[in-house]
């Protein structure tokens, strides 16, 4: 019994990580109907980028990690305002080729420029000892502190993104250029704007994403490929656009992972995949559809 429960907890934690991934995702699709084939990537740059700060301050190990998020979260939000600004607006329409093939082409840049710099090696962003710190639930059960610390950063980011998207103006505005772009414009919206802080935001989630991925696991400039997969499944399982929705997206593909990797270690990602092409059959729009 407490083998079948220890399987259900690391999948809960396990999809804890997979909706961290997914947020940004989940939120530029629900404000611009716009899919990022570059969003693993960005994830991958994020580590990497948190992992050069942590060399250059030399700062303790337990301290360095949470003072790099910090000085890259600005960042973070400048880059993704200026590339939907200036780069990603333009390809906007109702073909969404452009989009694909502008996104598909920074990822393939992203990769080589960090291969050149990196090389492809795997590397991981020293967390002073938190990355294998666990807590003992009950005998023969225990926990790791950084993933119930990711699940629990997941959860809050869903619960303020949903609050951001039902009770503020900045809400309303990205509702209502999702909704209606024509009619937006004509109540004074500039869109162009709001769906560069909404992906100025998503990149905020992103830098939040790569940190933790690097703190908990290596990470090597090949992975954003894997990482944009299970983002795109958590995202449609749960549903396009909805922030609880990708929460309980990444929930269930990690619980089903886990009992795959129950069976046999070559398993688990097969069983998430069967879990989505499933939900993709049977329901397309996901559990918990967009309802903002």
């Amino acid at each position: 019994m407490t083998d079948y429960l220890n399987t259900l907890v690391q999948g809960i934690l396990l999809g804890g990580l997979y909706a961290l991934f997914a947020m940004g995702q989940s939120l530029i699709f629900g404000v611009m109907r716009l899919t990022n084939t570059a969003h693993g990537d960005f994830i991958i740059l994020a580590a990497f980028a948190v992992f050069s700060v942590v060399a250059v301050l030399g700062f303790p190990p337990a301290f360095a990690p949470w003072i790099a998020l910090g000085l890259l979260l600005p960042v973070g939000f400048a880059a993704g305002y200026g590339l939907q600004r200036f780069v990603l607006n333009g390809t906007l329409g109702r073909d969404p080729l452009p989009s694909l093939v502008v996104t598909f082409g920074l990822a393939i840049v992203i990769q080589n420029l960090l291969q050149e710099i990196y090389t492809a090696d795997p590397r991981s962003i020293e967390s002073g000892g938190l990355n294998t710190a666990s807590i003992a639930l009950s005998d023969g059960l225990a926990v790791g502190a950084l993933p119930l610390m990711i699940f629990f950063i997941a959860v809050a980011m869903a619960i303020a993104m949903q609050w951001l998207f039902g009770h503020t103006s900045l809400g309303r505005a990205f509702r209502a250029v999702s909704d209606d772009r024509d009619a937006a414009e004509l109540m004074g919206l500039d869109y162009r704007h709001v769906y560069a802080l909404a992906t100025g935001i998503a990149f905020l989630l992103i830098v939040f994403a790569g940190t933790l991925h690097g703190m908990k696991t290596t990470v090597s400039p090949s992975d954003g490929p894997a990482l944009l997969l299970f983002s795109f499944e958590a995202v449609i399982i749960g549903g396009m656009g909805s922030f609880y929705g990708t929460l309980a997206g990444g929930i269930i593909l990690g619980v089903t992972q886990a009992i795959g990797f129950r069976f046999d270690a070559g398993w688990g990602i097969w069983f998430g995949h069967i879990v989505f092409l499933t939900m993709l059959l049977f329901r397309p729009s996901g559990l918990f559809p967009k309802t903002q």
